[in-house]
């Protein structure tokens, strides 16, 4: 399987690309990609590192699983592609924005304007089969996407992380907090924003500021 990575990544992630649990996920996808319909499409599985460079991340936000109906992945966590609907947990994403920045909903719901700023939108599993949720989980994809938190931690500096959720805090234990900054909250999927642990959390705006400070440049969310 040949794999269509930023050349900064390739660099960063080699290593990770000789181990065998690596060859055998690769096994597994191409054999699920063969006989199932999966999401995202083939191409863009590894969508989120290719429009953010590792030199360029600034911010990471961490979530579980692509999206698994027709049309809506497109290889970045939370992002669906344009004149798709919102789903829950973007719209309530959507909503935190405006309140916290004081700026219009959007319309598209396609997150790659994101990630070009340097927002690295990193889903746990990268792949999933269509309307079965979690059916790619713990065939090696975690394993990979942990050396990845784990190489931002060593190898860069001040990048603010965004951990929404349990599953996403659980990713703490990865990041050197001396040198990068958390911010944690609820998940923003219904059943937890309804109850108070999403809204309110202000990241967007706390995340500026801190960008402002370090880079003199905020994100455009």
């Amino acid at each position: 399987m040949d794999i269509e990575l930023d050349k900064s990544w390739k660099n960063q992630l080699e290593q990770e690309f000789d181990k065998p649990y690596f060859k055998n996920l690769m096994q597994f996808v191409q054999k699920e990609y063969n006989q199932y319909t999966c999401y995202p499409k083939f191409s863009d599985i590894f969508s989120a590192f290719n429009y953010c460079a590792f030199p360029d991340t600034k911010v990471v936000i961490i979530g579980q699983d692509p999206y698994h109906g027709p049309e809506q992945a497109n290889g970045l966590c939370f992002s669906v592609k344009d004149g798709i609907k919102h789903p829950p947990s973007l719209v309530n994403i959507f909503k935190e924005i405006e309140s916290d920045l004081n700026i219009p909903y959007p319309e598209s719901g396609n997150l790659e304007r994101w990630a070009e700023q340097g927002v690295l939108l990193l889903n746990a599993t990268l792949t999933v089969r269509a309307h079965e949720a979690g059916s790619h989980q713990k065939q090696g994809w975690e394993i990979f996407t942990d050396a990845v938190i784990s190489k931002l931690s060593e190898n860069s500096e001040k990048i603010v992380f965004m951990l929404w959720g349990g599953f996403a805090k659980k990713k703490m234990k990865l990041i050197d907090a001396e040198k990068h900054v958390i911010l944690s909250s609820g998940h923003p999927s219904p059943l937890s924003a309804n109850r108070g642990y999403w809204f309110g959390n202000q990241h967007f705006s706390s995340c500026n500021k801190i960008l402002d400070d370090v880079y003199n440049k905020s994100i455009t969310w």
